[in-house]
């Protein structure tokens, strides 16, 4: 059985991660969060963008993955696990899941802006979060390293996002868990599977724009539901 679990920002936000908006305190407060996260923003002021995800980059490092990612990483001892992601930090990964699709990048990789080159060098540390940090160069044409993730504007990665609809066509089950449903075209890959006769479990203690269509939607925080829900499937299903 293949299973493909789309996971949100509501998996990792029982790890303690902060949203967007619950990390726009201190230095933050007044920045427009299209400064900070378009590349409009990036070519006016690298440095301050740059402070700003080097330092998200350091506060995610520190947080650890929680029982739902756990649970979705031991699936694997029983069904061909998919985990596609809007999340950029790296829970999944850490709490061994396998196949990871980030459709919106990773706060744990870099890349030049201009050639594109890998930046595989460690980034500064930084104890405290400050306004502006210059970006360093890359080795090969001088450019800027920024973050490998998805800002206002930008196309989603080529790679991730075909894998991800793969994911989705060929799964057996997908297990929509932590999202709001409203960020598209990620948003779409429930809908796909829907339209494909694919099973679809809603997991989300809120209702959302999927919850009308779902096969099946769980009222409950991935935390309490994930580690169970492998078992339930038959009897949810019918």
């Amino acid at each position: 059985m293949q299973v493909t679990v789309f996971s949100g920002a509501g998996i990792s936000a029982e790890s303690g991660v902060p949203t967007f908006r619950d990390t726009e305190t201190g230095l933050w407060a007044k920045v427009d969060p299209y400064e900070i996260s378009s590349s409009q923003g990036w070519r006016a002021h690298p440095e301050r963008v740059w402070a700003w995800y080097l330092w998200r980059h350091h506060m995610m490092k520190k947080v650890q993955p929680n029982d739902a990612h756990r649970a979705v990483a031991a699936w694997q001892d029983y069904a061909d696990v998919h985990v596609v992601t809007q999340n950029v930090d790296n829970l999944h990964e850490r709490a061994g899941s396998t196949t990871v699709y980030h459709v919106h990048g990773s706060l744990f990789e870099f890349h030049c802006d201009l050639c594109g080159s890998a930046f595989l060098d460690e980034v500064p540390t930084m104890p405290e979060p400050v306004e502006a940090v210059e970006p360093p160069p890359c080795f090969r044409c001088g450019g800027l390293i920024r973050p490998n993730v998805v800002w206002f504007g930008e196309a989603l990665p080529d790679a991730a996002w075909q894998r991800s609809v793969e994911a989705v066509i060929s799964a057996d089950v997908v297990v929509v868990v932590g999202t709001s449903s409203v960020v598209y075209p990620a948003a779409s890959l429930p809908e796909l599977a829907l339209a494909n006769g694919t099973p679809v479990i809603e997991v989300n203690p809120e209702p959302t724009p999927l919850s009308s269509t779902a096969t099946v939607t769980v009222r409950d925080t991935a935390v309490s539901a994930l580690p169970g829900l492998l078992q339930r499937l038959p009897a949810l299903l019918g």
